[in-house]
């Protein structure tokens, strides 16, 4: 216990030294075209990360071209109006760097990774794959059926039939509940036309975050972008707005029949988004559920009593629809069991206070472990994407662990009566 304690002290004690001295996350600026420039200066480290994200993603999609967003995304790197797709592989490949497109439920992003001699080719790419995608009919095909048959591939795996089960569940009626990548049927309808209509309406600066990492100043890295990206402008037209989800959807359960030897099972609710104040003591309540092997679901469900290769739970704070979700796999013969024992742990962490060593371990892990989210040039990017497109604040990792050190056990149990009670939680379970 005293250990415990110790481990608290000396994590409040190097967040309060670490507030004291620490310098700002990254510089923030607005570029003329109305795209956020965020610079972490790194020069210690000979490469430069570049993260341009902009609101494309498959939320945006129409409703009769599900997988839109993620199509291209994917195509924007198969070639431009100066190169051809190999071409764009070759340049970038010659240098040691990457350079990839992809899209998720309210983005899409691109990304650069290149060592700092290397960072004028680079942008070059960057730039011509952003303003000048060719979407060439030939790659449009051949990447309409790679995605075509990903997909039916992936609904013989359990964890994303469950997972798209549950999506319908939890966003009636919202574009959350469309998978990202569409299905094989509307991917195989998507034309050129589509594609490139999709671009021009969302790949636009006004909303658009850019995140540098890595050895360059801010006046370096603004004049390099500015000089490529000076004709970059929004169209005249409004985007469409995305709703939030339902806060309340009804509360179903679902069976999926497969012929597995286990089952998977996905249990899940609407939660809150970072800026609510539950925030923090939920994020600690989760740890102490199901956050980690130290968690009371992983000690009883899966060490005690053998009944789950894997549990755990986790606060998906996303943009439009934040969830809280549990999952396990278990036993064909073992399911009604493993789950009455994991909504079990959720009622009592809301009925009964937590320990002190539970409570300080939970907040150590999480205040101790945020710098792993910042180890590498491309996690930093990463970060200072999301915190910008969640409109948290550059201060926020601070703000983050200040929180997470200020929970009480009165605060967890609270949040888990609320957020936890099984009762208002919808489930799916795939197996025989």
């Amino acid at each position: 216990m005293r250990l415990v304690h110790a481990m608290l002290g000396v994590a409040l004690s190097m967040l309060a030294t670490a507030g004291a001295e620490a310098a700002p996350l990254a510089h923030r600026e607005v570029l003329d075209n109305g795209a956020v420039l965020l610079v972490a200066e790194r020069p210690a480290i000979p490469i430069v990360v570049v993260r341009l994200s902009v609101r494309a993603g498959a939320a945006f999609d129409p409703s009769d071209a599900a997988g839109l967003a993620n199509l291209t995304a994917d195509l924007l790197t198969r070639g431009t109006a100066k190169r051809t797709g190999p071409e764009l592989d070759r340049a970038i490949e010659f240098v040691g760097g990457s350079l990839e497109g992809e899209a998720g439920h309210d983005g899409a992003t691109i990304s650069l990774s290149v060592l700092k001699k290397d960072l004028a080719l680079g942008l070059d790419l960057l730039a011509e794959v952003l303003l000048q995608p060719a979407f060439p009919p030939a790659e449009l095909a051949r990447r309409s059926e790679d995605i075509a048959a990903y997909i039916l591939r992936s609904e013989q795996d359990p964890g994303t039939v469950t997972s798209k089960a549950m999506a319908e569940l939890l966003y009636p009626g919202h574009p959350y509940r469309r998978p990202v990548s569409g299905t094989a049927e509307s991917v195989r309808r998507i034309t050129r036309e589509q594609v490139a209509a999709f671009h021009r309406d969302n790949y636009r600066p006004d909303g658009a975050v850019i995140s540098v990492v890595g050895d360059v100043t801010v006046d370096e890295i603004r004049r390099e972008l500015m000089a490529r990206l000076a004709g970059w402008s929004a169209p005249g037209h409004a985007r469409p707005d995305i709703p939030m989800a339902p806060s309340s959807p009804p509360v179903e359960h679902r069976r999926i029949t497969r012929a597995l030897t286990q089952a998977t099972v996905s249990l899940g609710r609407p939660a809150i988004r970072q800026d609510h104040p539950d925030y923090f003591p939920l994020v600690v309540a989760n740890y102490i559920l199901g956050g980690g092997s130290a968690s009371r679901l992983y000690g009883r469900v899966r060490e005690e009593r053998g009944l789950a290769y894997s549990v755990y739970s986790f606060v998906s704070p996303a943009r439009h629809g934040p969830a809280y979700f549990v999952g396990l796999q278990t036993r064909l013969d073992a399911v009604d069991e493993a789950v009455g024992l994991v909504k079990a742990e959720m009622a009592r962490l809301g009925r009964e206070p937590v320990t002190a060593r539970e409570l300080g371990l939970a907040k150590s892990y999480l205040i101790g472990s945020y710098p792993l989210r910042t180890d590498t040039s491309g996690k930093m990017a990463a970060l200072l994407t999301a915190i910008e497109e969640n409109q948290l604040g550059l201060d926020w990792p601070d703000r983050f662990k200040a929180g997470v050190a200020k929970v009480t056990a009165a605060d967890v149990a609270r949040v888990a009566a609320i957020y936890l009670d099984p009762a208002i939680f919808s489930s799916v379970v795939v197996g025989k």
